[in-house]
């Protein structure tokens, strides 16, 4: 943890951890699944917004503090992907997250089935973590 993710009180400002939790899943997209992000979303026009959001928060985080991130999918569909996320310290989770994205057109703004590439790439994602 920085000195830019906390608060006056010296503790991780909770919504860092959004912040965190969105540049998790794209990197994990482009470095994990393969599928450059950028052209997900540029060329493309792929969108992969948040549709549902839930935080746990269990035990405070301070500057100095390593946090282990660890991403699942929990179930994946046609249009949507429900991960499982959490950010561990030595003393065990720090915050749980329940997320769900779906897969839409940035030109319709509605849901459409996930690009071939990439729901390869989840597919194979999900069978390695079973």
């Amino acid at each position: 943890m920085r000195f830019g993710h906390c608060d006056p009180a010296g503790i991780v400002f909770y919504p860092r951890y959004f912040e965190m939790l969105n540049a998790l899943v794209e990197d994990w997209i482009s470095q994990g699944l393969g599928v450059d992000y950028a052209q997900l979303l540029g060329p493309r026009r792929v969108g992969l917004p948040s549709v549902s959001l839930a935080a746990d928060f269990k035990r405070i985080s301070r500057m100095g503090d390593v946090l282990r991130q660890r991403l699942a999918i929990a179930k994946l569909g046609r249009t949507s992907l429900a991960l499982s996320i959490s950010f561990d310290g030595e003393d065990g989770q720090r915050v749980a997250f329940e997320q769900v994205l779906v897969c839409t057109s940035l030109e319709t703004h509605k849901p459409q089935p996930f690009p071939d590439d990439l729901r390869a790439a989840l597919e194979l994602a999900a069978q390695q973590q079973e």
